[in-house]
Protein backbone atom coordinates (compact mmCIF):
# COMPACT_ATOMS: atom_id res chain seq x y z
CA UNK A 1 0.00 0.00 0.00
CA UNK A 2 1.23 3.44 -0.89
CA UNK A 3 1.74 5.83 2.03
CA UNK A 4 1.40 3.05 4.62
CA UNK A 5 3.70 5.00 6.93
CA UNK A 6 1.34 8.00 6.82
CA UNK A 7 -1.62 5.89 7.86
CA UNK A 8 0.43 4.46 10.73
CA UNK A 9 1.58 7.95 11.66
CA UNK A 10 -2.03 9.18 11.67
CA UNK A 11 -3.17 6.34 13.94
CA UNK A 12 -0.37 6.99 16.42
CA UNK A 13 -0.99 10.73 16.34
CA UNK A 14 -4.74 10.37 16.90
CA UNK A 15 -4.43 7.81 19.69
CA UNK A 16 -4.90 9.31 23.16
CA UNK A 17 -2.67 6.61 24.64
CA UNK A 18 0.21 4.56 23.31
CA UNK A 19 -0.93 2.22 20.55
CA UNK A 20 0.63 -1.18 19.83
CA UNK A 21 1.74 -2.49 16.44
CA UNK A 22 -0.95 -5.15 16.76
CA UNK A 23 -3.66 -2.50 17.31
CA UNK A 24 -2.38 -0.54 14.32
CA UNK A 25 -2.39 -3.72 12.23
CA UNK A 26 -5.99 -4.47 13.26
CA UNK A 27 -7.09 -0.94 12.26
CA UNK A 28 -5.37 -1.10 8.89
CA UNK A 29 -6.74 -4.58 8.19
CA UNK A 30 -10.26 -3.30 8.83
CA UNK A 31 -9.83 -0.11 6.81
CA UNK A 32 -8.19 -1.59 3.73
CA UNK A 33 -9.51 -5.15 3.90
CA UNK A 34 -5.94 -6.37 3.55
CA UNK A 35 -3.71 -8.26 5.95
CA UNK A 36 -0.88 -6.26 7.54
CA UNK A 37 1.41 -8.18 9.84
CA UNK A 38 2.80 -6.62 13.01
CA UNK A 39 6.32 -7.04 11.54
CA UNK A 40 5.39 -4.81 8.58
CA UNK A 41 4.04 -2.24 10.97
CA UNK A 42 7.17 -2.41 13.16
CA UNK A 43 9.38 -1.77 10.09
CA UNK A 44 7.40 1.35 9.21
CA UNK A 45 7.46 2.52 12.82
CA UNK A 46 11.25 2.12 12.91
CA UNK A 47 11.48 4.43 9.87
CA UNK A 48 9.15 6.94 11.53
CA UNK A 49 11.16 6.86 14.76
CA UNK A 50 14.31 7.60 12.79
CA UNK A 51 12.55 10.46 10.99
CA UNK A 52 11.49 12.13 14.24
CA UNK A 53 14.92 11.83 15.86
CA UNK A 54 16.04 14.78 13.71
CA UNK A 55 16.53 18.11 15.47
CA UNK A 56 13.95 19.86 13.31
CA UNK A 57 11.16 18.14 15.25
CA UNK A 58 10.23 19.12 18.82
CA UNK A 59 8.64 15.71 19.39
CA UNK A 60 9.67 12.10 18.94
CA UNK A 61 7.99 8.76 18.43
CA UNK A 62 8.57 6.90 21.69
CA UNK A 63 7.97 3.27 22.61
CA UNK A 64 5.90 3.05 25.80
CA UNK A 65 4.43 -0.09 27.36
CA UNK A 66 4.80 -2.12 24.12
CA UNK A 67 3.07 0.67 22.19
CA UNK A 68 4.00 3.91 20.49
CA UNK A 69 3.15 7.52 21.15
CA UNK A 70 4.34 10.92 20.05
CA UNK A 71 6.00 12.74 22.95
CA UNK A 72 7.74 16.08 23.29
CA UNK A 73 11.54 15.76 23.39
CA UNK A 74 13.17 16.21 26.79
CA UNK A 75 14.95 19.44 25.83
CA UNK A 76 11.54 21.15 25.68
CA UNK A 77 10.49 19.98 29.15
CA UNK A 78 11.20 23.38 30.74
CA UNK A 79 9.04 25.16 28.20
CA UNK A 80 6.14 22.80 28.73
CA UNK A 81 6.48 22.72 32.51
CA UNK A 82 5.40 26.36 32.60
CA UNK A 83 2.23 25.45 30.71
CA UNK A 84 1.55 22.48 32.95
CA UNK A 85 2.04 24.53 36.11
CA UNK A 86 -0.66 26.89 34.92
CA UNK A 87 -3.07 24.02 34.43
CA UNK A 88 -3.86 23.07 38.04
CA UNK A 89 -7.07 21.26 37.14
CA UNK A 90 -5.14 18.14 36.27
CA UNK A 91 -3.15 18.10 39.48
CA UNK A 92 -3.81 15.17 41.78
CA UNK A 93 -4.37 15.71 45.48
CA UNK A 94 -2.05 14.07 48.00
CA UNK A 95 -4.83 11.60 48.85
CA UNK A 96 -5.26 10.66 45.18
CA UNK A 97 -1.48 10.27 44.75
CA UNK A 98 -1.31 8.03 47.83
CA UNK A 99 -4.19 5.94 46.51
CA UNK A 100 -2.62 5.74 43.05
CA UNK A 101 0.71 4.68 44.55
CA UNK A 102 -0.91 1.92 46.57
CA UNK A 103 -2.76 0.64 43.51
CA UNK A 104 0.41 0.78 41.39
CA UNK A 105 2.46 -1.24 43.87
CA UNK A 106 -0.24 -3.65 45.07
CA UNK A 107 -2.30 -4.26 41.92
CA UNK A 108 -4.69 -5.82 41.46
CA UNK A 109 -6.20 -4.55 44.70
CA UNK A 110 -9.69 -3.89 46.04
CA UNK A 111 -10.89 -0.60 47.50
CA UNK A 112 -10.95 -2.24 50.92
CA UNK A 113 -7.31 -3.25 50.43
CA UNK A 114 -6.37 0.34 49.63
CA UNK A 115 -8.35 1.63 52.62
CA UNK A 116 -6.64 -0.86 54.95
CA UNK A 117 -3.25 0.49 53.87
CA UNK A 118 -4.24 4.19 53.91
CA UNK A 119 -6.42 3.91 57.01
CA UNK A 120 -9.15 6.17 55.56
CA UNK A 121 -12.06 5.96 53.12
CA UNK A 122 -10.85 6.10 49.49
CA UNK A 123 -14.15 6.41 47.58
CA UNK A 124 -13.49 9.95 46.33
CA UNK A 125 -9.85 9.31 45.36
CA UNK A 126 -10.70 6.13 43.48
CA UNK A 127 -13.54 7.90 41.67
CA UNK A 128 -11.23 10.76 40.62
CA UNK A 129 -8.53 8.32 39.44
CA UNK A 130 -11.12 6.45 37.38
CA UNK A 131 -12.38 9.74 35.88
CA UNK A 132 -8.81 10.71 34.95
CA UNK A 133 -8.32 7.21 33.49
CA UNK A 134 -5.21 6.59 35.63
CA UNK A 135 -6.69 3.37 37.03
CA UNK A 136 -9.02 0.82 35.56
CA UNK A 137 -11.34 -1.92 36.78
CA UNK A 138 -9.59 -5.24 36.26
CA UNK A 139 -12.41 -7.55 37.28
CA UNK A 140 -13.77 -8.88 40.53
CA UNK A 141 -12.08 -10.61 43.42
CA UNK A 142 -13.04 -14.10 44.54
CA UNK A 143 -13.45 -12.75 48.09
CA UNK A 144 -16.93 -12.67 49.65
CA UNK A 145 -19.09 -10.04 47.97
CA UNK A 146 -16.82 -10.17 44.90
CA UNK A 147 -15.32 -6.67 45.34
CA UNK A 148 -13.95 -4.83 42.31
CA UNK A 149 -10.22 -5.08 41.59
CA UNK A 150 -8.31 -2.00 40.46
CA UNK A 151 -5.09 -1.76 38.44
CA UNK A 152 -3.21 1.08 36.80
CA UNK A 153 -4.19 1.95 33.23
CA UNK A 154 -2.18 2.43 30.06
CA UNK A 155 -2.58 6.20 30.57
CA UNK A 156 -0.83 5.78 33.94
CA UNK A 157 2.07 4.12 32.11
CA UNK A 158 2.10 6.91 29.51
CA UNK A 159 1.78 9.72 32.06
CA UNK A 160 4.67 8.48 34.17
CA UNK A 161 6.66 7.33 31.08
CA UNK A 162 6.98 3.74 32.28
CA UNK A 163 7.80 0.91 29.89
CA UNK A 164 6.49 -1.64 32.38
CA UNK A 165 5.58 -1.87 36.05
CA UNK A 166 9.13 -3.05 36.75
CA UNK A 167 10.19 0.55 35.99
CA UNK A 168 8.42 1.81 39.13
CA UNK A 169 10.92 2.95 41.77
CA UNK A 170 11.67 0.25 44.30
CA UNK A 171 10.11 1.12 47.65
CA UNK A 172 13.45 0.74 49.44
CA UNK A 173 14.88 3.47 47.15
CA UNK A 174 12.25 6.03 48.17
CA UNK A 175 13.40 8.15 51.08
CA UNK A 176 10.83 9.89 53.28
CA UNK A 177 11.09 13.67 53.02
CA UNK A 178 9.59 14.40 56.41
CA UNK A 179 10.78 13.49 59.89
CA UNK A 180 9.88 10.10 61.20
CA UNK A 181 8.43 9.69 64.68
CA UNK A 182 11.17 9.95 67.28
CA UNK A 183 13.72 11.66 65.04
CA UNK A 184 14.46 15.29 65.83
CA UNK A 185 14.84 17.84 63.07
CA UNK A 186 18.26 19.43 62.78
CA UNK A 187 18.39 23.05 63.92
Amino acid sequence: MEYLHQHIEALIFASEQSITASEISTCLNMIFNQEYEAGQIEEQIALLREKYRKDEFFFELARIDNGYQFLTKNKFAGTLSVLFQQNNKKKLSNAAMETLSIIAYQQPITKVGVEQIRGVNCDYSIQKLLEKDLITIAGKSDAPGRPILYTTSRLFMDYFKLGSLEDLPKLKDIQPQENEIGIQAES
